[in-house]
């Protein structure tokens, strides 16, 4: 192996997408027309960001 290299990054990168998917089917599934698909695409993308704001805003961190 390779100095440097990351072992385990491929399961970070399944889990990433899982989730991904499964946000876009939850968001698509609210949304009525064109432009509710565009913003569907973009919150699943990144609500895992908005997640961590507010969990860290609750922590006080």
């Amino acid at each position: 192996m390779a100095k440097g290299s990351v072992q385990g990054a491929g399961t970070v990168g399944a889990v990433s997408l899982v989730t991904f998917v499964g946000a876009l089917v939850y968001f698509l599934g609210r949304a009525t027309d064109f432009w509710s698909v565009v913003l569907a695409i973009l919150e699943a993308m990144v609500w895992p960001a908005i997640l961590v704001f507010h969990a860290l805003s609750a922590l006080h961190a």
